[in-house]
């Protein structure tokens, strides 16, 4: 498979992994301080990681490619682990303090003395979603790099 074809199995499996196979539980706690945020959010990246393999099999499988599985297990082990990372959302927040985006992250977080209603258009969204895409991108060059069989 090619990095291409690679990246695209991959961003699908995440879109469809973020927004359709994470549970709504997931989704609320994977951020909260503990262990009860801790396990919601390895439970999210079981499942994402499990879609990510699902897709990469799809693809091997209709386009006859075979990919190196080391390489395979190194580029979802490196997607899952950020993935991870990203999602327990403190490590994100801080990273946008330091970056000079601590503005842009609160953009359109609900305001608790307004009673505001929340959404997915907010800044932190927005962060991470593209930082799930930066390394959806590294994680497609380690598993396309070197030869195929």
């Amino acid at each position: 498979m090619n990095i291409g074809t690679i990246f695209a199995a991959l961003y699908a499996a995440h879109q469809v992994a973020d927004h359709h196979v994470q549970t709504d539980c997931q989704a609320r706690d994977k951020g909260k301080p503990g262990r009860d945020g801790q396990l919601a959010c390895l439970r999210h990246v079981a499942s994402y990681t499990a879609t990510a393999v699902v897709a990469l099999a799809a693809t091997a499988a209709v386009t006859g490619a075979r990919p190196q599985l080391g390489r395979v297990a190194a580029g979802l082990a490196l997607s899952a682990v950020t993935h991870y990372v990203i999602d327990r959302r403190k490590p994100l927040r801080r990273f946008a303090e330091l970056t000079g985006h601590a503005g842009f992250y609160q953009l359109g977080a609900p305001r608790p003395e307004h009673d505001d209603n929340p959404s997915l258009g907010t800044g932190a969204y927005a962060l991470d979603q593209s930082a799930h895409v930066g390394f959806l991108f590294a994680a497609a060059l380690i598993i396309g790099g070197g030869r195929t069989r």
